[in-house]
C-alpha cells in the first residue's frame, strides 16, 4: 500500500530521447529504416529457408527460427520507440508496461537459446559427422526449437513477481521500454527475492547457453587443428564461420550491456546499448548469413535470376 502523502501510480510516462528532441525526424528515419531491414531481411531468410529444399537441413532450420526471434524481439521494441520519438513522450499503463516487459523478457532470450542450439549442431557437423543424421533429424529439430521456446517461457516466471510490485509517487521512465532494472528503482515494494531470482535467472538463461556454446567451440577447434589438409580447414571454417560470428555480435552487446555496472552508465548509454543488442544485432545477422553462406548466396542468385 501506498503512503498517506503518496499517490499510486497507474500510468508510466515513457520520455524515450528527451535530449535528442531536436534530432527526433533524423532519429525515426533511421530507426524506421533499421526496422524495415531487420523485418525484409529476416523474412527474407525465413521464405528462402521455407521455399528451398537445397536449405532443408537442421542449420537453416534454426536459422530460420532465430530470424523468427530476431522479429519478434525487434517488434516488441521499435513500434513503442518510434511511437515515443513521434510523440516525444508515451503513457501507458502500469499492467501493460508490465505485459510489455515479459514479451521483452521472453523474446529476449530466444535467439540466446537457438544460438545454443545451432552451435550443438556445428558440433555435430564437424567432430561427429558419421552421427550427425541419425540425431539431427526433423522431428528433433523441431523438438529442440520448441524446447527453447518452452525454456524462454520457464524463465519468464519471473513474471509473478514483477505482477506483484507496487508503484506509489514517481511514474517517469527516463527509456523507450518498460526495462525491467527502471522497474524496480520505481517499485515501492520489497524487491530483494525479485532480484535474487532475476540473478539465477541470468546465470541459467545466459552464462549456461554461453559455457555450452564455448564448449562446442572448443571441441570444434581442437578437431580442426588435427587436420593436416587446407581444404579441410577451409571447409570446416566455412561450416562453423556465420554462426561464430552471430554469436560474437550478440553475447557482445550482451557483454557490452551486463558487464559495465549500471551505476557507471549515463541512462543514454543505458538506451544506446538496449539499441545495439534490439536492433542493430538483428539487422546484423541475415546480413552475415547472406554475405558469409555459400547455400544463401547461391539460392539468392537463383532466386534472382529467374527475374
Amino acid at each position: 500500500m501506498c503512503d498517506v502523502n503518496q499517490t499510486e501510480v497507474t500510468e508510466f510516462l515513457l520520455l524515450g530521447f528527451k535530449g535528442l528532441y531536436k534530432y527526433k525526424c533524423l532519429l525515426f528515419i533511421l530507426l524506421f529504416f533499421s526496422y524495415l531491414i531487420i523485418l525484409a531481411g529476416n523474412l527474407l531468410i525465413i521464405v528462402l529457408v521455407s521455399t528451398n529444399h537445397n536449405l532443408n537441413i537442421p542449420m537453416f532450420f534454426f536459422l530460420k527460427h532465430l530470424a523468427v526471434a530476431d522479429i519478434l524481439s525487434t517488434t516488441t521494441i521499435v513500434p513503442m520507440m518510434l511511437t515515443i520519438i513521434l510523440f516525444d513522450m508515451m503513457e501507458v499503463p502500469v499492467r501493460s508496461c508490465i505485459f510489455h516487459f515479459h514479451m521483452v523478457f521472453i523474446f529476449g532470450f530466444g535467439p540466446i537459446i537457438l544460438l545454443t542450439i545451432m552451435s550443438y549442431d556445428r558440433y555435430l557437423a564437424i567432430c561427429s559427422p558419421m552421427r550427425y543424421n541419425s540425431i539431427m533429424q526433423p522431428h528433433v529439430c523441431f523438438k529442440m526449437v520448441l524446447g527453447s521456446w518452452f525454456f524462454n517461457f520457464v524463465l519468464s516466471l519471473e513474471m509473478i513477481f514483477v505482477w506483484q510490485l507496487e508503484f506509489c509517487g514517481n511514474n517517469t521512465i527516463d527509456h523507450f521500454f518498460c526495462d525491467f532494472g527502471v522497474l524496480l528503482e520505481l517499485t515501492t515494494s520489497y524487491t530483494y527475492l525479485l532480484t535474487v531470482v532475476d540473478s539465477v535467472i541470468s546465470i541459467i538463461g545466459g552464462v549456461i547457453p554461453f559455457s555450452l556454446i564455448l564448449i562446442s567451440y572448443l571441441s570444434i577447434f581442437f578437431i580442426i587443428m588435427t587436420l593436416s589438409s587446407t581444404s579441410g580447414l577451409l571447409k570446416a571454417f566455412s561450416t562453423c564461420g556465420s554462426h561464430l560470428t552471430t554469436v560474437c555480435i550478440y553475447y557482445g552487446a550482451l557483454a557490452v550491456i551486463y558487464m559495465i555496472p549500471s551505476n557507471d552508465r549515463s541512462l543514454s548509454t543505458n538506451k544506446f546499448l538496449s539499441l545495439l543488442y534490439f536492433v542493430v544485432t538483428p539487422m546484423m545477422n541475415p546480413i552475415i548469413y547472406s554475405l558469409r553462406n555459400q547455400e544463401i548466396r547461391r539460392t539468392l542468385q537463383q532466386m534472382f535470376s529467374k527475374y
